[in-house]
């Protein structure tokens, strides 16, 4: 059983790695064709830049959760949510590396959608969604379903945070490739959603209102 877990997850972590490759070289012959390359302040460039500390901070808590429950399920959960989404993360920064913009910007998170004023950054929730450094502390101190608990409620709200911004790069974004990503993290996401809304029941809670 250990054995066929481990090339499961060998083979998965190859096929993101492989897609994430893929995708990055569509950009680049996007980029030799003649297209126009976003600006520093377009939303494609927001997206990639806020997208990238929006993943950072799912990785983060995916990867505390791991050490603090022995639930498999909850486990192979926090696993593909950290895998999947710090080869998303490369492939955005990868994007601005393309593109030859900068990976910070003056303004503030959300500017691209016009929300710039609502990133409030409030105990380091810098968007809609991400959790407060309060939060984060508080998962470190909690194991077992405790641990599960609050994880799951945690990314069902960075999940939701994440769709949001996701749906405003179809809308808003030029690049076809990286509007197909933002839907596939649209689609991706809701689908984890209705997951972890039944994992909370199972354990006799809900996600946060």
């Amino acid at each position: 059983m250990r054995r066929q877990h481990i090339g499961w997850v060998a083979g998965a972590a190859a096929a993101v790695l492989v897609a994430a490759g893929a995708i990055t070289y569509a950009v680049a012959e996007d980029g030799g064709s003649g297209a126009r390359t976003p600006g520093a302040e377009s939303a494609d460039a927001g997206f990639a830049r806020d997208m990238a500390v929006h993943h950072q901070q799912a990785v983060e808590m995916s990867y505390i959760v791991r050490d603090r429950t022995k639930n498999v399920e909850v486990r192979r959960l926090a696993y593909d949510i950290a895998q999947t989404q710090a080869n998303q993360r490369g492939m955005l920064l990868g994007w601005l590396d393309l593109w030859e913009l900068p990976k910070v910007s003056a303004e503030p998170p959300m500017t691209w959608m016009g929300m710039g004023d609502m990133a409030s950054g409030k105990d380091g929730a810098l968007m809609p969604g991400m959790a407060t450094n309060t939060d984060l502390k508080k998962l470190q101190t909690l194991s077992g379903k405790q641990a599960e608990v609050l994880y799951l409620q945690l990314m069902t709200a960075h999940h939701k945070g994440g769709i949001h911004m996701a749906e405003g790069c179809v809308a808003k974004c030029t690049v076809g490739v990286e509007k197909r990503l933002a839907q596939g993290m649209v689609d991706a996401q809701q689908s984890e959603i209705q997951l972890m809304a039944d994992m909370l029941k199972e354990r006799g809670a809900q996600a946060r209102s």
